[in-house]
Order: structure tokens, then C-alpha cells, then sequence
């Protein structure tokens, strides 16, 4: 948001300088971003001053030369000047531009006035034409200005140039109280007083309003008052459009407006002046003269100023005259309705409606104008009238009218200022700091906020009906604190803290464990959209249409539900990277999934891996290998094993339609985690070319199992003993068998199993494979016997014979 400060004086008298003025805003929550200068002329006529023109003599080598001396007002002895405009004469004044001086041409560019010689005579600055200076297209002689002016006089002062400082506030949504320069002026006057600087908000007068006629009646019909519950309006005859004066010009600049007409203009200055959006019929164009605020029936057509048929629906809140819709109600005007050149009578409309009416049509039809931007947020219900009046004076000012008529003010149910009682001992426990009651009144009335009561307790109040975000105690709080200045509390010497003992790990605790662990891996983290197309369910027949939580009023259609699975959102990453050119990615999220079911909404938090192209960067030294299912493996076995998982997790039958291959782990009958590799037409709907696998962690069901309990055993005494098997099995077994059966087999020697070789091919009989197999035993108390490794070796070998019917190679 844009705030002159030019502008902002109008309502407080203050000489502090811009910058100062935008770090007090600042500390009050109205972020300042940024100071920029507007000039309405560029350079401002900086340096261009008012010369009297003391004596005009022909040049003694230049018949279209005139050597002339100025008197500059600046107390030294007139000047030299070469001039060769036909028009300049002896005891006139003129504009000059003094040495050092910056004009610009009409492309922008400056070009900056030194002393020189003009065919051998000196010449001290430039008598200034039209053209020159920037203020008209005329180059046939100087400007001469009128014979009262005094010598000296700022040129900027003579042509009313508009040199100004724009503040770029960072408004928050919540503060729609300041988004005016009236809002804001409040906040500052709030500021300076915290600082001892004591200033009255002066508002504009509307004492001078009065009704001339009363010829022009448009009879006001209001529905619906949930929907617009104050409505005002007043008509004005004899008005005539045509540019605004420079000064209303130069203000809407300043902001970044762009002037339309003088009606318009009015009602864009009072909106970005009080914040109370306005808008002017073309009186002679309301049918019946008669305005009905209403709904209309879904489907009815409607065409608005930007040229576009809209298609209404039927909460939409319209502006209607006897034949139709004339305005969508706080967001945009109709074609037919506008104010056009040959408007000579208006209808002025100032209302307040409601904000959750204004937002959905805003929504609905993707506009957003600076009137549904304030009433979607909430203006102040009491100066509807008053804004109204104001308008009224400036339209009469710049395009003359008179007022016709009574003000129409549809107002049924007053809406009424909030009560709230705030509690001295949580404001100093909230605030961190004790601050007198006598300090906290102060402030309160600084923002306008009534103190109804009083008691040793705390302050019962009335808060103004435009704060909309102060309705709780908290609220008021907050107001307080950033008032009396966030800088101002002091800091504790101290700390205190208490150390909670909880037989789980905090969740955010093992999140950040697990990060840190993935990072360190190679991963990078993503972060993507909770809301997406609800047509990748047609992806998976796991995921059902049902299940889906719909958004009541979607951004569109890729945005219109929440989604159910992780996977589809890796996918579009992966995409997005692919068509970069990064096509090596190891990415991981943390994130949620929402279903509707029969028991209610369900959300679940999950962790995702994926990968897909190549492990590592190409290199001379290693070939390229790609990422794929076993990687992808080590790394949820990585994971597992961090979080103290890895013994208690056992294989589940797997079945899951976007997995070409994949595994399930399960700790009893709950699904952790699933993996594998991803079906190439999933990938294909989303565009990607190579293979892609995903993991996704169950996060809410592991979280209960984890634990901080620290487990550790000593480094045993006594030596580990290893032996190897060369088992010849049919093809179809897997080394997951031979592994479960060899820790049934037995249970408390034996430490780790592993596979180390695995040989298909020529000298095998047909269907059949070799495992090499790799078995180490250790007791923790005494060293083994040959004996008793040669009896666990012999069960183990029985064992695999019998139950999986493999043989020793």
C-alpha cells in the first residue's frame, strides 16, 4: 500500500523527516518497506528560479542573439545570460534555469546547465521556453511570467509542482483500520504521543455540505441487510466531467493512480483518504429512478466496466435499477451504468457490505478492485455517511453540481462497537513487563479505544466498530504492547525453563532427527501444496473420489481439493526439475494427507522419498548408476534403523496400483512404510521419462514407536566366529526366507546373517540359483567350541535342505 506523506500532514501536523516518520510506523506494525520520490514534473524545477530581466542588448556577432542581464533574487549582482528567444525583452520576469541545474527532454533524459560562451560572450545559466522546461510542447519563445512575482521565487513554487515521499507500507490482511491515509495518520498519532510528541488527527470538514435542490430523487430499496447492511446516497445535478485540477491529479500519481475523470478521480481520493469505498452512476441511466440492492437468479448475464458478460450467481449481491443489474455490489460497475463525458447528473453511492458477500463474488468472478479489497476485509460502518458528504464537496469543487436531493440512508440495525474487559495481571504477564495503569489508558486512548469501566482488576472497554481484528482481551494486548513498543520491553537477565521428562521423543524432535539424517545423505528437502487436482485419483484405484475434501471456494480447478496422497506431488516436482535439465534427484517431504471418510475428516502425516536418475554426478573414474529400488531400499532401512525400527519391522504381502515392484513393512499388522518403483504409466501421465521410486512412511504410526530409551551393550570379550554356505535353491526363493529361517534355527548365537554372491547362469541345473551366505556366531560370555559351531551349522544346513529344499554347492 502507498502512502504520501504530503498527504498523511493533511491529517497530522508533523516536521519529522520521512525516514523517521517510517521507522515509528514500523515499530507499530505498519512495516515500511520502502521511501520513494514522486515528482509530479521529473526533476521537480530544482535549481529553476524566477529572473528579472534588467536589460536586453542585441549580440555584437549574432543577429538572432540577445545578451541580457538577470536579476536572480539571490543578493548578488545580476547575471549574464545569452538568449536567443525573438520574445525576450527588458523588465520581464522569466523563468531560469542556474548553473548546475538538471532539465529533462521528453525521453527522460537530463542534460545539466553550465556556464559557457555563447559566441565569444559569457552566459550564466538559461532563460527558459516552455518545451524546456517540461510544461508544454511550445518552443517559440521564453515563458514570461507574470510582473508580480518576486526575483528568486522557486519556479516549482510558480507552476505548483508536486514533489512528494511515497511510503511502501507492507500492510497486514488483518489491519483493514489503516488501509487509508486517514488509518494510518491514527496509528501515528498513536506513535508520536507513546514519544511525548503530542498531535491532533485533523479530519477534512463537511460542515459546508448542504442541499441546494431537492429535483432529483432515486428512491433506495435494500433486500437483504445481512448483505448491505448501510446503505447511502445522494444525487448531484450539473456537474460537468473533464480532467481533474493538478492537485487531485498529482495525489492519485503519488499512490500509483492513474487520473480518469474528475467524478472518478473524487471517488478514487476519498477511498485512499478515509477508506470508505464510493462509487458514481450516470444518474439519467437508472431506470425508474429507483436503486434496489438485491440477489438476482443464478445464470442472469451481466456485462461490467472492463467489457466482460459475467455470468452471476445467486449470491451475488448486485446494484439494480427497474430493468437489471447496474454494479456488482463492493467489487466492480457495470458498462452501462458509468460515468462518461456527457454525464450531467450522478448518483453517489457510499455503503458498507458485507465482507463475506464482497469476498466470495470477488472470488467467484476472479476480480479484485481496491473497493472489494477493503470491504472484504471490513470498513468502518460509521463513516459511510460522512464519506459520502466529503465526496460530495470535492465533485462539487472540481466539476461543479449541485446536491438534489436528501441523503438516502438505508441503516436498519446499527452495528455496534465491540466490549471487551482486559485483566491488568495478564496484560504485564503477557507483555513480559509491568506497565502502569495510568500508561496503558493513555494508549488506549491514543487508538480511540474507550475505557467504559474501571476496577483494581482491569479496564472494562469499548472498542471502535472499524477495528475488526480487536475483539478479545488478547487482541487488545496486542494493540497495547505495540503501541507502548516492542523495543521498550526490557530483556530478562535470565532464563527459566523447565525440563519435561516424557518416556516418548518429542515428534518434532525425531522430524528433525531424521532431516538432518536425509540431508546428510544427499536429500533436499521439498515442499509442496497440500491442495491439488482432484483427477489424480483416477491414478491409483486405492485412492477414492469420496474421500475427497473439496474446497468451497477454489483458486480453480488444479486447487479445488486436498490431497490424499504424496506420491502425485513428488511426481510434479520431479517434472518441474526434469524440465530444467535436473534430471538426478533425491528429494524428501514431510507432509499431510486428508480423507474424507464415513467417520469424519482424517489427517495423516507422512515422510516421502524419491528418487530417480543417477546416484551420483557423472564422473571419469565411475560409471554412471542409476538410482533404483535396492538404493532406495538402504536408504527407509537407514531411516528405520535410526529410529530403533529395524529389528521390529517384518515383510506384508504388498499390493498397491502405482508400484510396479515394491515392498511393504509393517511393525504386527500396521503399515509403516511402502516402497518401490512407480509404474511407468503413472510417470507417463506426469510426463517423466525415467524411472522414478518413492517411499512413503506412515509418519503418525511410526511416532508411536518411537522411544528415547537408549539401548547400548559392552563390545563382547570374546571372538565372533564366521561361516559361509554355497546354497544351491530354486530360483523363486529369496534370501528373505533363508534369512528368517536361519534366525529361528537359532536364536541366540547367531548374530548377523548376510549375502555376499549371487550366481545364475552356466553350470547350474536349469532353474536353479546360488546363494553365498555369510553366518557369524559369538556368545558373550565364552569363546565357542568347534564342536558347538559344527552342531549350529549342521541344524542351519538341515534346516535349508528340508524346509526350502536348497543344497551345498
Amino acid at each position: 500500500m502507498r502512502i504520501s506523506y504530503n498527504w498523511l500532514k493533511q491529517f497530522i501536523k508533523t516536521d519529522l523527516p520521512s525516514n523517521e516518520i517510517a521507522d515509528i510506523l514500523t515499530d507499530l506494525g505498519l512495516e515500511v518497506e520502502g521511501v520513494d520520490t514522486f515528482e509530479s514534473l521529473k526533476g521537480g524545477l530544482q535549481g529553476v528560479v524566477v529572473g528579472h530581466v534588467i536589460t536586453c542588448e542585441k549580440h555584437p556577432d549574432a543577429d538572432k542573439l540577445k545578451i541580457t542581464t538577470v536579476d536572480l533574487g539571490d543578493g548578488n549582482a545580476p547575471v549574464q545570460i545569452v538568449c536567443g528567444a525573438p520574445n525576450v525583452a527588458a523588465g520581464q520576469k522569466v523563468p531560469v534555469a542556474t548553473i548546475g541545474t538538471k532539465l529533462y527532454d521528453k525521453d527522460g533524459t537530463a542534460f545539466e546547465i553550465k556556464k559557457g560562451k555563447i559566441r565569444g560572450q559569457e552566459s550564466h545559466g538559461m532563460i527558459c521556453a516552455e518545451d524546456e522546461l517540461g510544461l508544454g510542447e511550445s518552443h517559440e519563445g521564453i515563458l514570461i511570467l507574470e510582473a508580480s512575482l518576486t526575483p528568486g521565487t522557486p519556479a516549482a513554487q510558480v507552476f505548483n509542482i508536486e514533489c512528494d515521499e511515497v511510503l511502501e507500507i507492507g500492510l497486514t490482511p488483518n489491519r483493514a483500520d489503516a488501509m487509508s491515509h486517514m488509518g494510518v495518520a491514527r496509528d501515528l498519532r498513536a506513535g508520536l504521543l507513546q514519544r511525548g510528541k503530542t498531535s491532533e488527527l485533523i479530519t477534512p470538514s463537511v460542515s459546508k455540505f448542504k442541499i441546494e435542490k431537492r429535483t432529483l430523487k432515486i428512491d433506495v430499496k435494500v433486500e437483504d441487510s445481512k448483505l448491505a447492511p448501510r446503505y447511502c446516497g445522494v444525487t448531484i445535478s450539473g456537474v460537468t466531467v473533464k480532467p481533474s485540477p493538478n492537485w487531485l491529479q498529482n495525489k492519485l500519481k503519488a499512490i500509483g493512480l492513474s487520473p480518469k475523470n474528475n467524478i472518478v478521480d473524487v471517488t478514487n481520493y476519498v477511498l485512499h483518504e478515509l477508506g470508505q469505498p464510493l462509487h458514481a452512476f450516470d444518474a439519467a441511466k437508472i431506470e425508474g429512478n429507483k436503486v434496489i440492492i438485491k440477489t438476482l437468479p443464478a445464470g442472469t448475464k451481466f456485462t461490467t466496466l472492463d467489457d466482460v458478460e459475467r455470468t452471476l450467481h445467486q449470491e451475488d449481491l448486485v446494484i439494480c435499477d427497474a430493468n437489471g443489474p447496474l454494479c456488482l455490489a463492493g467489487v466492480f460497475g457495470g458498462k452501462t451504468s458509468g460515468v462518461t463525458d456527457e454525464t450531467t447528473t450522478i448518483f453517489l453511492e457510499s455503503a458498507y457490505f458485507n465482507p463475506v458477500a464482497v469476498r466470495k463474488t470477488a472470488k467467484r468472478h476472479t476480480l479484485s478492485t481496491d473497493a472489494s479489497f477493503r470491504f472484504e476485509r471490513g470498513i468502518d460502518p460509521t463513516i459511510t455517511e460522512y464519506a459520502l458528504k466529503r465526496a460530495a464537496l470535492l465533485i462539487q469543487e472540481v466539476a461543479g453540481g449541485e446536491i438534489t436531493s436528501d441523503i438516502i440512508d438505508v441503516y436498519p440495525k446499527r452495528i455496534e462497537d465491540f466490549s471487551v474487559f482486559i485483566h491488568f495481571q495478564k496484560v504485564n504477564r503477557i507483555i513480559g513487563e509491568e506497565i502502569k495503569p495510568e500508561t496503558i489508558k493513555k494508549i488506549l486512548a491514543s487508538l480511540d479505544i474507550k475505557v467504559n469501566s474501571i476496577s483494581d482488576a482491569g479496564l472494562g472497554l469499548i472498542i471502535p466498530s472499524y477495528r475488526v481484528d480487536v475483539t478479545r482481551e488478547i487482541d487488545v494486548i496486542e494493540e497495547i504492547l505495540r503501541v507502548y513498543g516492542y523495543n521498550n520491553v526490557k530483556i530478562p537477565g535470565k532464563l527459566n525453563a523447565t525440563i519435561s521428562n516424557s518416556p516418548r521423543t518429542a515428534e518434532y524432535h525425531v522430524q528433525n532427527t531424521i532431516a538432518n539424517q536425509l540431508c546428510g545423505l544427499g536429500f533436499n528437502e521439498m515442499m509442496a501444496n497440500s491442495l491439488t487436482t482432484p483427477d489424480y485419483i483416477a491414478l491409483s484405484q486405492q485412492l477414492e473420489a469420496e474421500q475427497n475434501v473439496m474446497m468451497l471456494n477454489p483458486l480453480s480447478n488444479d486447487l479445488s481439493a486436498m490431497r490424499q496422497s504424496l506420491l502425485f506431488s513428488a511426481l510434479e516436482a520431479v517434472a518441474f526439475n526434469n524440465n530444467r535439465r535436473r534430471s538426478d534427484l533425491k528429494l524428501y517431504e514431510f507432509g499431510k494427507t486428508y480423507h474424507n471418510t464415513t467417520e469424519g475428516y482424517l489427517e495423516e502425516k507422512h515422510l516421502t522419498l524419491t528418487l530417480t536418475g543417477n546416484r551420483t554426478a557423472e564422473s571419469w573414474i565411475k560409471g554412471q548408476e542409476k538410482s533404483d529400488f535396492f538404493l532406495l531400499k538402504g536408504y527407509v532401512m537407514a531411516i528405520l534403523s535410526r529410529l530403533g525400527l529395524d529389528q521390529k519391522a517384518i515383510s506384508l504381502p504388498f499390493s498397491n496400483d502405482v508400484y510396479a515392484e515394491g515392498l511393504a513393512l509393517a511393525i504386527g499388522k500396521e503399515i509403516i512404510v511402502e516402497f518401490g518403483s512407480i509404474k511407468k504409466n503413472v510417470v507417463k501421465h506426469f510426463d517423466i521419462k525415467q524411472e522414478v521410486v518413492f517411499a512413503d512412511f506412515n509418519w503418525g504410526k511410526i511416532q508411536k514407536y518411537v522411544s528415547n530409551k537408549i539401548k547400548y551393550t559392552d563390545i563382547p570379550k570374546y571372538p565372533e566366529v564366521r561361516r559361509d554356505f554355497a546354497l544351491l535353491v530354486d530360483e523363486q526363493i529369496q534370501f528373505e526366507q533363508i534369512f528368517n529361517l536361519a534366525k529361528q534355527t537359532e536364536k541366540s548365537l547367531l548374530k548377523h546373517v548376510d549375502l555376499f554372491d549371487v550366481y545364475q547362469g552356466n553350470n547350474l541345473p536349469e532353474g536353479k540359483k546360488s546363494y553365498a551366505v555369510s553366518f557369524i556366531l559369538q556368545d558373550d560370555t565364552k569363546t565357542l567350541t568347534d564342536s558347538q559351531i559344527d552342531k549350529i551349522m549342521g541344524k542351519l544346513q538341515n534346516n535349508f535342505e528340508t524346509q526350502l529344499g536348497a543344497s551345498l554347492r
